[in-house]
C-alpha cells in the first residue's frame, strides 16, 4: 500500500473542509482552495477531524493515483494555513530587480530593455533588495510555476553563473577557453 496515500491529512482549527463528490475545497485564514480529486480515489472526513485518501483497488493506476490525490490535499490545507514562497537570487554585474506593486516587478537583466513581469492571481512578489526577490502564494503548483517562468527569462549560464537562481542553488560551472 502507498506509505504516503494512506497517512491522514491533518486539517488545524480554523480550516473548513467541504467534500462535494469528487471536489475537495478547503477554506482557511489565507484563502480558498479547490481540487477535483482523480475518479477512483475517494476522500472522507474522520471522526477526529482528519481527512482519510483511500483507493477501491490495488490496479497500477489507482496506486499511482493514491499518494498523490493525498499529497495535493495536504498542499491545499498547508497553503491555506502557512503559504507557500520560493527565494530568487539575481547574480550578475547590473543584474536587477524593481517592485511596481505586490503584483508587477520589472527585471534588468543585461538585455537591451527591462522585462516587465506580472503576477497571476493569488501570488504576490516581495523584493528584498536589488537582486532578492520572493514569490509568494497559497498554491504550491502556481508559486512553483511563476518562480520557474521568471527564472526562464534569464537562466543562469555556466561560465560565469551569471542569472535568475533560486536561493541556495548551486550551478555547475564550466571552465572557460584554454589559454595559451
Amino acid at each position: 500500500m502507498s506509505r504516503i496515500g494512506k497517512l491522514p491529512v491533518a486539517v488545524p482549527s480554523g480550516v473548513e473542509v467541504s467534500i462535494e463528490g469528487q471536489t475537495v475545497t478547503v477554506k482557511g485564514p489565507k484563502g480558498q482552495l479547490s481540487h477535483t480529486v482523480a475518479e477512483p480515489i475517494t476522500v472522507r472526513k474522520d471522526e477526529d477531524g482528519s481527512l482519510a485518501v483511500e483507493r477501491p483497488n490495488d490496479e497500477r493506476r489507482s496506486k499511482a493515483l493514491h499518494g498523490l490525490s493525498r499529497t495535493l490535499v495536504n498542499n491545499m490545507v498547508i497553503g491555506v494555513t502557512e503559504g507557500y514562497e520560493k527565494k530568487l537570487e539575481i547574480v550578475g554585474v547590473g543584474y536587477r530587480v524593481l517592485s511596481k506593486g505586490p503584483s508587477e516587478i520589472e527585471l534588468n537583466l543585461g538585455f537591451s530593455h527591462p522585462v516587465p513581469f506580472t503576477a497571476p492571481e493569488g501570488i504576490t512578489f516581495t523584493v528584498e533588495g536589488p537582486t532578492k526577490l520572493t514569490v509568494a502564494g497559497i498554491d504550491k503548483q502556481a508559486v512553483g510555476e511563476v518562480a520557474a517562468n521568471i527564472r526562464k527569462i534569464r537562466k543562469p549560464e555556466p561560465y560565469k553563473g551569471k542569472g535568475v537562481r533560486y536561493a541556495g542553488e548551486r550551478i555547475l560551472r564550466k571552465a572557460g577557453k584554454a589559454g595559451k
